[in-house]
């Protein structure tokens, strides 16, 4: 159950209804379930849902790529909602499904091509360390470009910070789906 709620629309601020407005109106077409919590700062929302609309539709990088970076950061914070959105994103945009198991399972997975194992590898490295290696941002670079890496970081703390609003608030699965992460150490009922 969700620690906060969607405002009703009728009882919506004027700025909450431009914003939620604005987030419809956009490439999303809905309210994305980060901005449940934003509202209670509607420029928040507003700023965050833009932000996530920029680095999930517009970068030089691929939608496989993208979606990669995405798994790999719902999975270090094990966000269910985050992931189950972006896992199925992910196969629409190409991903391998045993790279996405893998992911899941917290393994290494067997990737197609440098673009993928240099998003996989900064990504991973990153979160894991916050760092990146000289060698590595190098590799990045080499296969992605300079906006390209830029626009990796972006989505990359983009989507910690999604995954920590779905995790703080508790706003995810439906009661009626399982979810695929397994609970972490310290969780609740872990």
């Amino acid at each position: 159950m969700a620690r906060i709620e969607l405002t009703p629309e009728a009882e919506r601020t004027p700025e909450e209804k431009a914003v939620c407005e604005e987030a419809v109106s956009g490439l999303r077409g809905r309210v994305p379930a980060p901005m449940i919590a934003w509202l209670k700062n509607p420029e928040l929302a507003r700023r965050g849902q833009r932000l996530g609309e920029l680095l999930r539709y517009q970068t030089v990088l691929e939608p496989r790529l993208s979606e990669l970076a995405i798994l790999v950061t719902a999975r270090h914070w094990t966000a269910h909602y985050e992931w189950m959105v972006h896992k199925r994103e992910g196969l629409k945009a190409g991903m391998d499904p045993e790279v996405v198991a893998a992911i899941a399972a917290r393994r290494e997975p067997s990737l197609r091509d440098e673009r993928e194992k240099v998003v996989f590898d900064v990504s991973t490295t990153l979160l894991s360390t916050r760092r990146v290696p000289d060698a590595l941002y190098r590799r990045g670079v080499e296969a992605l470009g300079e906006r390209g890496m830029v626009e990796l970081v972006g989505i990359l703390g983009y989507y910690a910070l999604v995954a920590m609003t779905l995790n703080v608030f508790e706003i995810g699965l439906p009661e009626a789906f399982a979810p695929e992460l397994g609970a972490e150490p310290g969780d609740a009922g872990a």
